[in-house]
């Protein structure tokens, strides 16, 4: 029997990466939960929403077509926008987004909704503590600020996005202080959770790490 595994941490910590490769390793499910905030802060900015009006924003998520496929991609309303939601700017305004109580709220009914019959890998702010409470699996991923900026900058690069290093630096700072201080389901680590610093540690040491615990949580 497949179980759900959460995977929380502030941004740009390795989440989604980790998640894609657990995913394929254990033949489950990665549902990238950030990337919901992205869509709706992208949606929004589309059309013209103000981040902080509730009421459309919940009816503009009420109202779209909104699909996560389980190769990674997101469509919005029939649209590929998987490297659009990436940009500092729909970050910034998933952040934005991501405090409001209704917007919450829709998105984390949808996400429970996918994973009610298990093998789902969720990452993000809240999945331990909110979304995925009775998860048997939860991890905690963190890094230094320096070591996320760095990360986001090859990234992006990859992608031919932006990548001013301080700029980066200074929107993860601030989107840590946003994401820890909002009032709704601000990221906390869930007392069960597992925490690992990967600020030194390459992408095979954190699949390792992540794996052996998984594998003791299991008993496989």
């Amino acid at each position: 029997m497949k179980i759900n595994i959460a995977i929380d941490g502030p941004s740009a910590a390795g989440k989604s990466t980790i998640a894609d490769i657990l995913a394929e390793r254990l033949g489950y499910t990665h549902l990238d939960t950030g990337a919901m905030y992205r869509a709706v802060a992208y949606d929004a900015f589309r059309k013209q929403i103000p981040l902080d009006d509730e009421n459309r924003i919940v009816s503009m998520i009420e109202a779209m077509d909104l699909q996560m496929l389980p190769d990674g991609r997101v469509i919005l309303d029939g649209e590929d926008v998987s490297d659009e939601i990436r940009t500092n700017e729909v970050s910034m305004g998933a952040s934005d987004v991501s405090k409001l109580e209704g917007c919450r709220k829709a998105l984390v009914a949808m996400q429970q909704k996918i994973c009610e019959e298990g093998g789902y890998i969720l990452d993000g702010r809240d999945i331990g503590t909110v979304v995925l409470k009775d998860a048997p699996v939860k991890i905690y991923l963190t890094a230094s600020a320096e070591a996320r900026a760095q990360r986001r900058v090859l990234q992006n690069q990859e992608k031919g996005l932006e990548a001013d290093y301080e700029q980066i630096l200074e929107d993860i700072r601030k989107r840590d202080y946003q994401d820890m201080h909002r009032e709704f389901s601000p990221l906390t680590k869930a007392e069960d959770a597992i925490e690992i610093d990967t600020s030194d540690l390459n992408l095979e040491e954190v699949t390792d790490l992540v794996l052996k615990i998984i594998a003791e949580k299991t008993g496989d």
